[in-house]
Formats: structure tokens, sequence, C-alpha cells
């Protein structure tokens, strides 16, 4: 085991942290909590980069004076691992390094939901060990159902796909304010490309099939059991072709001869797995959990891949839900005509990339009571509205 773990952990012999493109503002938020005693739950997309993360947050701990022998990573997908509780490894960690319970160390534990009671070895570590925590997870449902062991000891953040900015520091793009009108070009490319780390750099559209394959095939068909999943394929291929738009689960159970709760729970499962996100109704309890929601992809990307690169509007607003998903908002419905989104804090948005909005849809817009209303139509509107929040 000794070698297995030397393997993971390169700077305990010195080795430095090199390769990695630097995520300032993602890891920014994971360094604020450096200082609490929480466990910090990293979830997202698989091939998201909360790997590359972790690596950047053990860099610059070592920066920082840590000694590398106090910092333990594991991936815990790894067979080679697989017969050793998480409790079990630490102990091993503790015993190479001569590392008493009183000296404080960082902890890294990559996929922990491969071990089967990962919530109880983790109460006991927050409660037992001086220990700073990080684990990652790809799974949503999995955290969800576990969390109540955790109550008050962790925090959640998801990493979401390279937005526009990080995307041209990837590419090693500057454009300087005297070329700010080659920004919209930029921004086509990077709608087609989305925003997963590994795809923007290697461009092999073979990568983006292999991603949704291992998520349909290992993390929700092996999980639950499902016998068939070229139906979850096809069925995830609807919900591309609705990204930006309400989907009907029951259309969709009809077309591909599901029941009416087949598909409901293929779609709980895709959400689970952070393939989609869908956005309810905004109104009353009975209106949101009635109505059809509406369904975001993950990554524009995968999205592309799947359905061609066309409707330049819907990839756009997809965007711009990636970009407010943290305000947690619902879109408006009424008399037949919609309203994109309105965020947790009463503001109004209306997506209309390099168009404008039809006279019943600007009556509505109107109409509608909020603290501020915004209405997008360029990559730049969406930076100077969010810079302003």
């Amino acid at each position: 085991m000794e070698e297995v773990l030397y393997r993971y952990n390169p700077w305990w012999e010195g080795a430095k942290i090199e390769g990695l493109i630097d995520r300032p503002a993602m890891l920014s938020q994971i360094k604020h909590h450096l200082s609490s005693p929480q466990i910090i739950f990293l979830t997202g997309l698989r091939r998201v980069g909360k790997t590359t993360l972790i690596k950047l947050l053990i860099r610059h701990l070592i920066t920082e004076g840590v000694p590398p022998s106090r910092i333990f990573y594991i991936s815990l997908d790894d067979y080679l691992l697989s017969k050793h509780t998480i409790l079990k490894l630490i102990e091993e960690y503790r015993k190479i390094h001569k590392i008493s319970f009183k000296e404080k160390i960082y902890l890294f534990l990559d996929e922990i939901t491969y071990q089967g009671n990962f919530e109880v070895q983790l109460k006991n570590i927050y409660d037992a060990h001086n220990a700073k925590v990080y684990a990652s997870s790809s799974s949503a449902s999995i955290l969800k159902g576990r969390k109540p062991y955790l109550t008050g000891r962790n925090v959640v953040i998801e990493v979401l796909p390279l937005d526009f900015r990080e995307y041209l520091a990837f590419k090693g793009i500057a454009i300087s304010k005297a070329d700010s009108h080659l920004i919209d070009g930029y921004f086509e490319d990077y709608m087609h490309t989305g925003g997963l780390p590994e795809y923007v750099i290697r461009g092999d559209m073979e990568y983006l099939k292999e991603l949704v394959d291992d998520i349909i095939y290992k993390d929700i068909a092996a999980v639950h059991g499902i016998k068939n999943p070229q139906v979850l394929k096809d069925f995830f291929l609807l919900l591309m072709e609705r990204a930006g738009k309400t989907a009907s689960l029951n259309k969709m159970a009809n077309i591909l001869s599901i029941s009416p709760d087949t598909a409901k729970r293929y779609f709980k499962m895709f959400c689970d797995t952070y393939l989609i996100y869908p956005v309810m109704r905004c109104g009353k309890t009975t209106e949101r959990v009635v109505s059809p929601k509406k369904v975001y992809a993950a990554d524009l990307g995968v999205r592309t891949f799947f359905t061609g690169f066309r409707d330049k509007g819907s990839l756009f607003e997809n965007y711009v839900y990636l970009k407010i998903r943290h305000k947690t908002p619902c879109y408006i419905y009424e008399d037949g005509g919609e309203i994109d989104f309105l965020t947790g804090d009463k503001t109004l948005i209306e997506v209309k990339y390099k168009s404008e909005m039809q006279e019943k849809q600007r009556s509505l817009f109107e109409r509608v009571k909020a603290r501020e209303k915004v209405i997008l139509r360029s990559v730049s509107d969406i930076e100077g509205f969010l810079g302003r929040t």
C-alpha cells in the first residue's frame, strides 16, 4: 500500500506540481474555506476539473509553507485501494510519516462516493482527527442521501465548466481593448466548444462521446440496474434537443415507449449526474410542480456534439443560465408569453442574442414586477450585469 500512496503523493519526495492551468475564481472560492472546520465537498460533472482544482489547492498549500508530508491525496475509485476503508488509509499515511493525532493534516479524498459508508467515516474524521478535509463526487444523489450524517459539518461547492474568460485563458488567447471587436467571434467558438477543460485543450470530439457514455453506462445504468442503456442514450438526446426549452416528460415517454414514471426517474438520474439542469416555472407551489421544467445542458460542447451547432440564441441562453445558476432562477409563463428568468433576488432577465423582443413579450416584460430588469444580448452584456451584482 505504501508504494501506491507515494504514487498519489509525489510531493512527499519533493516533486513539483506542474502542468496545470489555473482557474483563479474557482480556486479562490475553494481556498476561502481553508480555515473553516467544515468538510468541503466539490461536486459537478465528470471531468469538469475537480481533481485539477484539488491539485491547484495542494500546490497553493505547499507554496504557503505547509509541509508536503502533511498533505494526503487519494482517489477512491482506484481498485488497488478499494479493499481499504478511508480510516485505514489515513492510519497508514500517519504511520508512514509518523504524524500524531495532535498534528494537523490536509486530506483530499477524490471520488469519495466510491466508499460505501463514506459519510460515517467522514464524521469520525471530523470529530476525532485534527484534519481539514476536501472531498469530491460526481453524484448529487449519493451526496444528498448521505449528507444528513454530516449536518452542520459540510459545505458543498459545485464546479461548473469553464466560462468564456476561463476558456480564453486555457486557449492562451488575450484580447486587448483595441481588439475588442474579436470578442463575439471567439465567443461563438466557445459556444461551439464548451468548457470541459481537457476538451478545450485537446479538441478531440471522441472525448465528449466517451464522457457521456461513461456517465450513462457507469454512473446511471450500472448503479441503477438499467438493462437497456440505449433507451437512456435516446432519452438524453431528446433532452439535448429540448435544451433551453420546456421538456414534456409525458411526450418524451411516448416517443420512447416508456412509462411517464420511468421518464421521471431517468430525468432525475441525468440531473443527479450533472449532465442537465432543470429550471422550474415561477409561481405558486402547484404551478411550479405541475408545469413542465425548462432544461439546460451542463456544458455547451456536449450539447453541440449531440445536436449540432445551431440555434445560437438557445446556446446563448444556456450560457446565461450557467452564469446565473447560483441566483436560483425560475422562468415566467403567462398568457402564452414567456420571460427567460426571474432570479431569487428578483431580477428579471430576458435573453435575446443579437435580437429584439416581440411586442407581446415586451408587454409581459414590462408588466412583471421585479427589483431590476435586464435584457442580455451579448457576452459583454452578461459580464457587465454580473460585474454589478
